[in-house]
Order: structure tokens, then C-alpha cells, then sequence
């Protein structure tokens, strides 16, 4: 991996080469005068981000430096090279820049090894990877906005979400890419690894009762890579888990369990097909008020059942346990899922918020 001067030196180096880079990297916009004019740092077009193509190699107005106004990001060249390339590792982007700027690669195989990056397949698990990598921690962003304004106000242990400010959406394959904040979930396996990403778009102008804080598009939440039997996760699984379909629903049931280790699968299907860890001896389903539910719910019995595992059926008052703690409030919830759990784990896992 490359030093700090390393990188210091081929941001300069590329600030030399500030209309070139941009040309290449950012080719969906054009030069207005000393600026190079873009949507956003992912090359969409529009106006809001510009890039100093003239000034001194560092301090104020330096060229290569470049700062959207719509967000208030701001970075250099080499942050350009990896939001349009989608890249996570930073020796990557080191490489990508050597080889814009044909520099000798450090090790004595990178010409064998030199390649323009491609993009990662659409949907694939190294896209949901990137996707995650290029997103930031929720705190201060709309997601953590979001969350807030649908009762969620107890977010430790929400490191598998993120918040990206400019997230694709495209409607259908015959329409046109937007973009919208979104709040981004990472759906792992057992063992932690990255093997998906759950998208819920958001609504930038605030939230209203009918669509509670999502963006007005047909699709609002998708998800992308490889699902199945994995899960966006809050907490370690020991003895003992909680499992669902939605992150809302998992959060809300966290306002009540604050301890106890969740699971959102993301939809009835794959609910049904969650993997299990070998230590799990007790698994409380988060039933949703639907036929896919119900089946999920039977599926997921039986499934634990083989494995000798204890499963317990956790109900709504209303149509499902968002609904409960936003329109019954945190006690109120608290108060119907004592009665459903086993009372060791209500000891246990009640014990912050009794």
C-alpha cells in the first residue's frame, strides 16, 4: 500500500492534468471558464460540482480540487477515480491513477497486471460491495433522519447501515437513471462477509404519513447480490436471535430488545430460507400480517424444528411492530412483547429498557 506522500504526489500530478483527468473521468460534463462542471463526483450529468482546473498545487483554490454544492463533498482527483470506478481499496486507485497518468507501476508484475478497472455486473455482490464502500456512516445524514422520524431513535449497533447521498435509481430498463439519497444496508452471511446491499431510496423534501420518509418512485427499497439465506444484521447471534422481513420492523423490535441480536431478511422468501448459526438455540420470528408472512412463518417453523431449535412467534398489535411503537409508543410495545417471550430473555434482553 502506498504512504501518504505517495498519495500526495499523485494528487498533485494529477491536478497538473486537471482537464485530461476530468475529460476522462468526469465525461458527461464540460469546462466553464477555470472549472470543469458536473452533477456529482459519479459523473451524472448537470452543474452542481465543480473542479478548479487552474490554481496553486496546494492551500486554498488549488487546482484539482473539486466540491459539490448540492451536498457539500468535496475531495480531489483521486476521490473522482474511485467514486467513477467504483472502487473500495485505496491501492487500486493508486493503480488506476498511474495508469492515467502512465507512471510505472511499484511491483515488477504491474505491467502484466495493468488494467483499466471495469465496472462490477449489475446487481451482482461486488457491486453491492462498492455500492457499501462508497456510502458513509448514517449519523448526521438523512437515514438517520429517517429512522428517527418512524420511532427508531436507538441506533447503537447499526453499523451494517450507511447513507449515500446520490444513490442510482432506474425505474425500468427502458427509462432514464436518477438519483436519490438512499439508505444502504449490508446484507452478510454468517461468518460477516459482504454478499448483498439493500437500498431504501428516500424522500429528500421530508416525510409525510403515506409513504413514512421514503422517495416518491415506484420501487422505493430493492435489493442486489446475493441473498439468499443471508441477512442485514444487528448484533452477533449467540443462544438466542430475533428474525424478520424488514429493517424497520428489526429496529423497532430492537426500541424493546435493545441486547438481543436481529436479523432482516428482506422479504417472506428469503426470511424462510434465513441460515442459521450453530449456536442458536431459541429463535423468535417477527411475524408480518400477510399470507407470504404466515408462510414464511410456517417455513421458518419447521426449518427450526429440524434443527432443534426453539421457535417463538412474535406478533403486532397492528398491522406490524413499526406501526406499534410509532402509533403506541416504545412502552407499549415493550409491554406486549414481555408477554410474548420467554422470561429469562426479557430479564435478559429488557434489562436497559425496563
Amino acid at each position: 500500500m502506498m504512504s501518504r506522500l505517495d498519495a500526495s504526489e499523485l494528487a498533485r500530478r494529477l491536478a497538473r492534468n486537471a482537464e485530461a483527468a476530468c475529460r476522462h473521468y468526469l465525461s458527461n460534463g464540460h469546462r466553464e471558464g477555470r472549472y470543469w462542471m458536473v452533477g456529482d463526483v459519479r459523473n451524472t450529468p448537470g452543474r452542481s460540482m465543480f473542479v478548479r482546473l487552474i490554481g496553486p498545487e496546494g492551500g486554498k483554490g488549488a487546482a484539482g480540487k473539486w466540491t459539490d454544492a448540492a451536498t457539500g463533498e468535496h475531495g480531489d482527483l483521486l476521490d473522482v477515480i474511485r467514486e467513477t470506478c467504483g472502487l473500495v481499496d485505496f491501492a487500486d486507485v493508486a493503480r488506476e491513477a498511474r495508469a492515467f497518468l502512465s507512471l510505472p507501476q511499484p511491483e515488477p508484475q504491474a505491467r502484466e497486471r495493468r488494467r483499466m478497472v471495469q465496472p462490477a455486473p449489475t446487481g451482482s455482490p461486488e457491486a453491492a460491495r462498492r455500492l457499501f464502500a462508497m456510502s458513509r456512516p448514517i449519523h448526521g445524514t438523512l437515514a438517520e433522519t429517517y429512522l428517527r422520524r418512524r420511532g427508531i431513535t436507538a441506533l447503537h449497533g447499526t453499523g451494517s447501515l450507511r447513507f449515500h447521498p446520490r444513490c442510482y435509481y432506474r425505474p425500468d430498463e427502458h427509462s432514464a437513471t436518477e438519483t436519490w439519497p438512499a439508505m444502504i444496508a449490508a446484507v452478510t452471511d454468517l461468518d460477516g462477509r459482504l454478499t448483498g446491499a439493500h437500498r431504501t431510496w428516500l424522500d429528500p423534501d421530508g416525510f409525510d404519513p403515506v409513504r413514512l420518509g421514503k422517495a416518491p418512485i415506484d420501487t422505493p427499497r430493492r435489493a442486489m447480490g446475493d441473498l439468499l439465506g443471508h441477512a442485514v444484521r444487528f448484533g452477533v447471534a449467540g443462544e438466542v436471535m430475533a428474525a424478520g422481513e424488514g429493517i424497520e420492523t428489526m429496529l423497532s423490535l430492537k426500541m424493546a430488545l435493545p441486547d438481543m441480536p436481529m436479523v432482516a431478511a428482506l422479504s417472506a422468501a428469503h426470511l424462510s430460507a434465513i441460515l442459521f448459526a450453530d449456536t442458536l438455540r431459541r429463535l423468535y420470528i417477527a411475524r408480518d400480517d400477510d399470507p407470504a408472512g404466515d408462510g414464511a412463518m410456517a417455513a421458518l417453523i419447521e426449518r427450526a424444528s429440524a434443527d432443534s431449535i426453539e421457535a417463538i412467534v412474535l406478533s403486532p398489535t397492528l398491522a406490524d411492530f413499526n406501526e406499534d411503537l410509532r402509533m403506541l409508543g416504545p412502552d407499549a410495545l415493550r409491554a406486549a412483547l414481555r408477554a410474548q417471550i420467554a422470561s429469562r430473555d426479557a430479564a435478559r434482553f429488557m434489562a436497559e429498557a425496563a
